[in-house]
């Protein structure tokens, strides 16, 4: 079963007619007549995960309905909606005991999540998934949290349009589908100033860090990415067997792993949909 599978359940139901990936740079999309990507200009959006994000609502607006178009039909048209990493929070939460019954799992992850997030916990949108760790009884939980309040400007524009929101991701965890599931693989995403890193092993979600750059240059990721790689080798003993890059430029991250663009069966993602089309290649609608 897919990462994007276990945490989101994208393919419980039939694949939304229109899936969204919102972004700094513009709003990528995939919809029944093909794919696209429409810019936003400077300012229109801010990725926070505590304070306002859009600041020009009716831009981002006038961008899905070009998109949407008008309907005659009765029928609800469902859509799937990808949010920037930093929107949120997306953590990995280790427990050496798991408690089974699914109140008291929601309780304890609240509570790891109040000492990390920048908002309440307790007005927030959170999803969770445990993964067994080998044949250790030690759990490690897939943790993705948002602010009600910021969850639900991100909607508005979608359900102004007419469209349901049935499904509401962060934008890694759909990109992640590309990365092959075997063996130790990375991630390295810059999306504006947000960088991501995530580190996949044998299918398994085990590391995810996001984080704002005061800075887009090698300096300023190699300061987060090679601390990172330091701590594979020392804690798990492994490096990377890969290092796929998405927003980033190959060469800035020299030769600690073999480096390449994400791969993507709809061409090669880029910061702007990695999401998008990971969640195509998890089987959405292409």
């Amino acid at each position: 079963m897919s990462i994007v599978d276990k945490i989101n359940g994208l393919l419980a139901d039939p694949p939304p007619e229109f899936a969204f990936e919102l972004s700094e740079a513009g709003l990528a999309w995939n919809a029944p007549l093909g794919r696209g990507f429409t810019p936003f200009e400077s300012g229109t959006l801010r990725v926070s995960p505590s304070e306002e994000n859009i600041l020009r609502p009716d831009a981002v607006s006038r961008a899905i309905r070009e998109v949407v178009g008008e309907s005659s039909s009765k029928k609800r048209r469902t859509a799937v909606v990808i949010l920037p990493d930093y929107a949120g929070r997306t953590t990995i939460l280790d427990f050496d005991t798991f408690p089974a019954r699914t109140e008291e799992q929601e309780a304890l992850i609240k509570f790891r999540l109040k000492k990390s997030v920048p908002f309440d916990v307790d007005s927030s949108a959170f999803s969770f998934q445990p993964q067994t760790r080998g044949a250790s009884k030690s759990v490690d939980v897939v943790a993705s949290a948002i602010s009600l309040e910021t969850l639900a400007r991100y909607e508005s524009p979608f359900r102004a349009a007419g469209l349901h929101v049935g499904v509401v991701t962060m934008s890694t965890l759909a990109a992640l589908e590309t990365v092959p599931a075997h063996g130790c693989r990375m991630l390295v995403k810059l999306s504006g100033l947000v960088l991501t890193i995530a580190v996949v092993d044998d299918g398994a979600l085990r590391l995810l860090r996001t984080l704002e750059l005061p800075e887009v240059s090698p300096d300023a990721i190699w300061d987060h990415l090679g601390p990172t790689l330091v701590y594979l080798e020392d804690e798990w003993k492994r490096k990377p067997e890969a290092v796929y890059v998405a927003g980033i430029d190959p060469h800035w991250l020299g030769n600690e792993a073999p480096v390449e663009p994400l791969p993507g069966p709809f061409g090669a993602p880029q910061a702007h949909n990695a999401g998008l089309l990971g969640w195509l290649a998890a089987g959405g609608r292409a």
